[in-house]
């Protein structure tokens, strides 16, 4: 019956069993030695008994008149409505007890008559009319009173749970299960807590504040979603009771409800992921989807305190960060050394604190957990793992797009895969996906600012404008949409609104150092250098300041990048050496590596460069973009420039991408591999890759390389003009002094002693 008639709709199997014992009783059948009615494990039941038509071809008063009342008044089977047919047989014999629950908890009809078998031939006659009945009532009370109450495009609002049982474990931790349990469906939508803060602060109260059932209504009609979820547990003589209702939050109606009771407190866990299990189905979630996406919470984690520790430091991620947090992660692992999730939370912490070794140990664990898990968190730690641990990027985006295929409502997944597609330089895609997340979640800021980078690097800069303003519009801020407004001024030209930016950012942890950092790359572009220094000096102090040893051996390593690119090897190699006693990730290892080749020290190059590609042999980003990169860079100081080339050409895919070391993508491959044919007199081949630079700007930006590839496109047509005759040689030089004047223009306000503008001038003036 449920897979002809209720393939996609929870049908309740309690619902059947009750049917089938009322059928055996009326016939005095025994389950255990079944003369009509078989149990088949695992699959049902099968009626056994033969069947013969006694009737010779009429209709046998038995087969029309088989229920009777108390006085043996016949009742004729046609006179009885659904609702009488369904009374008749919830009726019971022996006994006036029964569960009082059908589909949401509405009590039986009590008994008003007794079914009594006629005679054995009556009966055996009867029988395809009984189970016509049961069809009857099961149809009626599942299609006519039992309608979906939710569609897979409606919203909820979890409320906190109310606890009367004076034990605190159960704070916050009873819905912090709740949520992983509704979470796993995709069918439900579940308001994200980030959003739940969010309009919060809009209703002029803490993002904090405790959500009650007042308050999470508010919160429905605010978000547009459809219904609230209201959880509580109690203690009622000694028995724990977790109990779950939905409510619709325009009329308060009760859309679904459960209960379920647990002996001791350590059973609550499974009690409340039972009851959340049911609670899907009502809402109108299908059998089938419930029983492959029901992963009960205990698998996650049996010890409420493990679970209590969790919870508060998800809450502490999101208030106050990611150090704070940690502590309360561990403790749960302490707990509970099986805890994937909290595995899991830990690894991104020390993740996105810079921490790359303790992230990979903690993710590693919560990947062989994985099995422990919701199939939406197994998505999530596995992508996590190919992300952080393996790096291997194509396997992180079909992690990303297999969580995108399972549960096609949450934005989650496709923000990250546009990510994952930016350090490709697929920006294109960068672009569908992060529109496709933002049409399911509109006031997501972080696909607004996605948005802003990427349609700058598409060098579509109204664009990036308009979704930046769309931001602005819907009361959306984040420190990012700050780093967009600066990119883009720098686009369009406007110092003014960078100064801006530049101001806004100061006194704020995590931005006023990037922000400086930012402007000393613009101050270099434009070759004011003093300048650039004095800024990436603050940046550091500022890193410093609120205790990021990372940036600020990342600013410092990019100001060494910087120097070497301009001629300045010994400011150089003083600034690698300072970076690496603040700090020796990996990222700072690669563009340590690089700083080294650029200023000739190829033997530091190597050992960097060893170290690295036995550390992270599978990092897609390390193998097809940065050893490449810096193996080239190596062959250049060599003068090796073919096999620069060479080295050069597995990166050739993703050379306009993103890597993360830096905060703008910095085309370093194909500057090299420029610079390579410079130095094999192939004008022309060298012209053709400085120029991306040029048709890219919206990529590299105020990346120095970005002024400087300027300069290289005036030498490759100058090597060209030198390789060909007449008035193509006469074109080309044209082409070179035109080239060499759009760089000293650019450099017009530039710092005089810088070594490659001096080289500049002085080739311009042989040119002429």
């Amino acid at each position: 019956m449920l897979q002809a008639v209720w393939t996609d709709t929870y049908v309740n199997p309690e619902v059947f069993r009750k049917y089938i014992r009322e059928i055996r009783r009326v016939l005095g059948d025994k389950r255990d030695d079944p003369q009509f009615v078989e149990t088949v494990p695992k699959r049902g039941y099968r009626f056994i008994a033969p069947v013969s038509d006694e009737s010779e071809g009429g209709t046998s008063d038995a087969a029309e008149a088989v229920i009777v009342s108390t006085t043996d008044v016949t009742v004729p089977l046609s006179t009885l409505d659904d609702a009488q047919l369904e009374s008749l047989l919830s009726s019971d014999e022996t006994s006036q007890t029964r569960s009082g629950k059908f589909w949401e908890g509405e009590a039986l009809p009590a008994p008003n008559v007794l079914a009594r078998v006629m005679s054995r031939a009556g009966w055996m006659a009867a029988i395809p009319v009984v189970l016509a009945i049961v069809l009857i009532a099961v149809i009626s009370h599942f299609y006519f009173q039992h309608t979906p109450k939710l569609t897979d495009k409606d919203m909820v609002v979890l409320a906190d749970f109310a606890n009367s049982t004076g034990d605190p474990v159960f704070d916050d931790t009873l819905k912090q299960a709740l949520s992983v349990q509704l979470l796993q469906s995709p069918f439900l939508n579940v308001l994200p807590d980030r959003k739940v803060e969010d309009t919060l602060r809009l209703m002029g109260r803490p993002g904090s504040e405790r959500v009650t059932r007042d308050v999470a209504r508010e919160l429905c009609v605010r978000t547009g979603s459809k219904a609230i979820v209201l959880g509580s547990i109690s203690n009622l003589g000694g028995q724990y009771v977790v109990g779950i209702n939905a409510l619709s939050c325009n009329t308060g109606e009760t859309l679904a409800s459960e209960e379920e009771q647990a002996s001791t407190k350590h059973d609550v866990l499974r009690a409340l992921s039972k009851a959340a299990a049911k609670l899907r189905g009502k809402l109108g979630e299908s059998l089938a989807s419930v029983q492959k996406f029901d992963v009960p919470f205990e698998a996650t984690t049996t010890s409420l305190e493990a679970l209590q520790a969790y919870t508060m430091g998800v809450k502490a991620a999101r208030a106050k960060g990611d150090t704070e947090a940690i502590p309360f992660e561990k403790r749960a692992i302490d707990l509970d050394p099986n805890f994937a999730l909290a595995y899991a939370n830990l690894g991104l912490g020390y993740s996105n604190l810079g921490q790359s070794g303790l992230a990979e140990e903690n993710i590693r664990r919560a990947y062989a957990l994985r099995d422990r898990v919701s199939e939406r968190e197994k998505y999530r730690i596995t992508a996590f793992y190919y992300t952080y641990v393996t790096r291997e990027l194509e396997l992180a985006a079909q992690a990303y797009q297999l969580w995108a295929e399972g549960y096609p409502r949450d934005p989650v997944p496709l923000g990250n895969l546009a990510v994952i597609h930016g350090q490709f330089g697929q920006y294109e895609k960068c672009v569908s996906d992060t529109l496709e997340g933002l049409r399911l979640e509109p006031n997501d800021v972080v696909s607004y600012i996605n948005l802003g980078q990427n349609y700058v690097q598409l060098n579509r800069g109204e664009e990036a404008e308009k979704w930046i303003l769309q931001a602005q519009q819907r009361n959306l801020d984040a420190e990012g949409l700050h780093w967009d407004i600066y990119q883009l001024a720098f686009f369009k030209g406007d110092t003014a609104e960078m100064e801006r930016q530049v101001a806004w950012a100061q006194g704020k942890p995590g931005s006023e150092d990037l922000l400086l950092s930012y402007q000393s790359d613009t101050e270099a572009y434009y070759g004011r250098l003093v300048k650039a220094r004095d800024l990436s000096r603050r940046a550091v102090d500022s890193a410093l300041r609120n205790g990021s040893k990372q940036n600020a051996a990342l600013w410092r390593v990019n100001a060494a990048l910087r120097e070497a690119e301009f001629g300045n090897a010994a400011v150089a190699k003083q600034e690698i050496a300072a970076a690496q006693t603040l700090g020796g990730g990996r990222d700072i290892m690669v563009l340590a590596a690089l700083a080294w080749a650029r200023i000739g020290d190829t033997t530091r190059a190597k050992s960097i460069a060893e170290e690295l590609e036995k550390k992270y042999p599978s990092d897609t980003i390390m193998r097809f973009y940065w050893l490449p990169t810096i193996s080239a860079a190596i062959e250049l100081d060599t003068r090796n420039p073919a096999q620069a080339v060479i080295f050069l050409e597995a990166a050739e895919p993703y050379e306009l991408g993103w890597p993360p070391q830096l905060p703008v993508p910095t085309m370093y491959p194909v500057y090299l591999r420029g610079q390579a044919y410079l130095a094999a007199r192939n004008g022309a081949a060298a012209a053709k890759d400085f120029q991306k630079f040029l048709d890219h700007r919206g990529v590299v930006l105020n990346y120095p390389l970005g002024a400087l590839a300027r300069l290289r496109l005036a030498r490759a047509y100058a090597v060209q003009a030198q390789s060909v005759q007449g008035a193509e040689a006469d074109a080309v030089r044209l082409k070179a002094r035109a080239a060499y004047q759009d760089f000293l223009t650019l450099w017009k306000g530039a710092d005089p002693d810088i070594p490659i503008l001096k080289q500049a001038k002085a080739e311009y003036a042989k040119l002429q």
